[in-house]
């Protein structure tokens, strides 16, 4: 398929020459994969740097489920049969909605035919009844959630002591509840929200105990659990530490990351799941969340949130700083000379390691400069914030390239 126009050549003249510059735009979901030679498993490629590598099949897979009209959360699962649910989940869901919305006309609705207004259950072309993917996942047991999605897992963990590994833990798999993402994502904004100061605050007498930060997390963590592919490996991780959050979750970003950063656009992986949480005030519908989540932090001063997209395996990282850009600056600055000679001669080697190997991790770049990991650390989000480079991936998996 040819996904270029006219206006993606355009000629340039620099110093008296004239070159031709061509630009290769992200091509829409709904058009993956791109291939050559009429085989998609062994003729689609993606770019990563400066060079193509040929796709797996568990990414043209990925793409083949995204090209589809309907969402992944539709799928009406028909080995599966209503027992997959954890009721007690769904009674909790059904209490919130009715704070949410007194009066609705599902409130008195028997379980099943809530749950088939909702979007949890479908039914096959016999008109038996059977689980959709979203229902599942927002009501059902884990263990009947990973026969579905083996991959599926979802971890939360706390690591405010540098001493261990972490603090606090919650993950699916523990056995001591249901461990669906409706059960899980009310456990972890517990977690999340308790330690952000709550300004005192009255509306008709009341004390309003929420913030637009608080909403900010909530939105971050719903779009994690929303837009995750379910199929995709290694599953949610969901990081608190002491000065910052970061919601890493499978699946690339289904339109540009520029676009979803302007808002207006909405093009969810799982759009079953959005009315489930929306039923119950969580999350948005018309792409504003991640505007909203940089505009709060813009608002408090703190740094400006990162995206980053991993490609190998696909993977989407929010990371928020609970930071100030001036004290993170300063924090990493020095007013001795010396010291700034040595900084800016790190960073030629770290943008001549870069243009030769492409990308590189934390440990192999304090090899290189002779120096600690938590320096490398300081002296690379430097060198984010000035836009010489970007990250991509969270916690061990995280990469740097030079932004191009």
């Amino acid at each position: 398929m040819n996904i270029l126009s006219d206006r993606n050549v355009s000629i340039h003249e620099v110093d008296g020459k004239r070159f031709i510059s061509i630009e290769i735009p992200r091509a829409s979901r709904s058009d993956k994969p791109i291939y050559i030679d009429g085989n998609p498993m062994s003729g689609s490629y993606r770019r990563n740097g400066e060079g193509d590598y040929k796709c797996t099949k568990d990414e043209i897979h990925a793409m083949t489920r995204d090209a589809s009209v309907k969402t992944q959360d539709m799928l009406v699962l028909e080995e599966m049969g209503l027992d997959v649910f954890d009721y007690d989940s769904v009674h909790r869901y059904r209490i919130r909605m009715k704070n949410y919305r007194p009066g609705h006309v599902w409130e008195e609705l028997e379980d099943t035919d809530f749950l088939y207004k909702l979007g949890a259950i479908g039914r096959n072309a016999d008109g038996k009844m059977h689980p959709t993917a979203a229902g599942l996942l927002m009501f059902g047991y884990e263990y009947e959630i990973v026969k579905e999605y083996p991959h599926c897992f979802l971890d939360y963990q706390e690591q405010l002591d540098s001493d261990t590994r972490w603090t606090d833990r919650i993950v699916s798999s523990s056995g001591d509840r249901s461990g669906n993402i409706y059960d899980f994502y009310f456990r972890v904004y517990n977690k999340i929200a308790q330690d952000v100061k709550i300004p005192f605050k009255l509306e008709g007498g009341n004390r309003i105990d929420d913030t637009p930060v608080h909403k900010a997390l909530r939105e971050a963590l719903a779009n994690c659990l929303i837009n995750a592919d379910y199929y995709g490996r290694q599953g949610i991780v969901i990081v608190k530490r002491k000065d910052s959050f970061s919601f890493s979750n499978p699946g690339s970003f289904r339109i540009d990351i520029e676009t979803a950063k302007s808002g207006g656009i909405s093009d969810p992986r799982n759009a079953t799941l959005i009315k489930m949480f929306n039923m119950v005030d969580i999350g948005e519908r018309a792409g504003s969340g991640i505007p909203n989540i940089f505009n709060v932090w813009k608002k408090q001063g703190w740094s400006a949130p990162e995206i980053c997209e991993n490609i190998e395996p696909e993977r989407i990282t929010l990371s928020l700083q609970i930071q100030k850009s001036s004290d993170k600056k300063v924090a990493i600055k020095s007013s001795d000379k010396k010291s700034t000679e040595k900084t800016k001669l790190h960073k030629a080697v770290v943008m001549d390691y870069l243009t030769e190997k492409i990308i590189a991790k934390t440990p192999e770049i304090s090899e290189l400069l002779g120096i600690k990991d938590a320096r490398t650390r300081r002296l690379l989000s430097e060198m984010i914030a000035e836009g010489i480079i970007v990250a991509e991936g969270a916690n061990r998996n995280r990469v740097y390239k030079l932004k191009m």
